[in-house]
């Protein structure tokens, strides 16, 4: 794996209420204690924003949140727990370790991750010790969903898409990492200079993140449906979802 660049500024993501569902407001998911961040230090854009100024300004060099550039109400009324359930309830998903440099993996029925393993998050308890459904996803079982989903319009050149798609427990997130650029739907960020690569990002959050200095500070935001974070490569992310969060990236490989 290449080394990542130098001077690269770290981004905390994490996604949030309402767990990009609707029809009921809430998409029957649970509601979590986790309180939103309400200071936002990401740059934001509307549906005005062109490709062009999309790749000059944001595409190779900080992230940015847009609004108004997707349409996906259908694609949030199939995301209730009611709907998941009926259409994928028998359907196994893989579960993987929320840490850094573990990947264990377990298969499970997805009605039984939603009923029965789809919790908050514990703060005592490590990234290795916690399992999520998030990407891993079987593209031909999943697929009938995935049609309804209309992705961000930009495209950075000489790469294709891929989606991962997710549901997480109020608490939950994946610790700090980094990949390929990308797209995020309902997402709460963050920077940080350190963390432990086996503690969970709400660990993190209520442990480390209030004694860094102002200078220290990461980027960050909540985002709510309709928007969308852009991240560009290589920027050093985690996510932590403030309540039980359906959520879609698309990745640009």
């Amino acid at each position: 794996m290449a080394a990542a660049p130098r001077l690269l500024p770290l981004l905390l993501l994490g996604w949030v209420r309402p767990g990009a569902c609707t029809d009921p407001p809430d998409g029957g998911w649970l509601a979590g204690t986790v309180p939103e961040e309400p200071r936002c230090t990401v740059e934001r854009a509307d549906a005005s924003l062109t490709y062009s100024l999309f790749l000059q300004r944001f595409a190779f060099s900080r992230p940015v949140i847009l609004g108004g550039v997707t349409d996906n109400s259908a694609f949030r009324a199939l995301c209730t727990r009611e709907k998941l359930l009926a259409a994928f309830g028998p359907f196994p998903v893989r579960l993987s370790t929320a840490n850094t440099y573990s990947y264990r993996k377990v298969d499970v029925p997805f009605q039984q991750y939603v009923e029965q393993l789809l919790k908050p998050q514990d703060p005592a308890r490590l990234g290795s010790d916690t399992l999520y459904f998030f990407g891993d996803n079987n593209f031909t079982e999943w697929e009938p969903l995935f049609q309804h989903y209309v992705p961000p319009p930009f495209r950075i050149p000489g790469t294709s898409p891929a989606y991962s798609f997710g549901i997480a427990g109020s608490g939950s997130g994946v610790p700090f990492h980094w990949h390929g650029p990308g797209f995020s739907e309902v997402i709460f960020g963050r920077k940080t200079p350190h963390f432990h690569p086996n503690e969970s990002t709400l660990a993190w959050l209520q442990h480390t993140y209030p004694a860094l200095p102002p200078a220290q500070r990461p980027l960050e935001c909540t985002l709510h449906p309709g928007e969308v974070l852009y991240f560009p490569d290589r920027w050093w992310h985690a996510t932590l979802n403030l309540d039980t969060s359906v959520f879609i990236s698309t990745f640009l490989g």
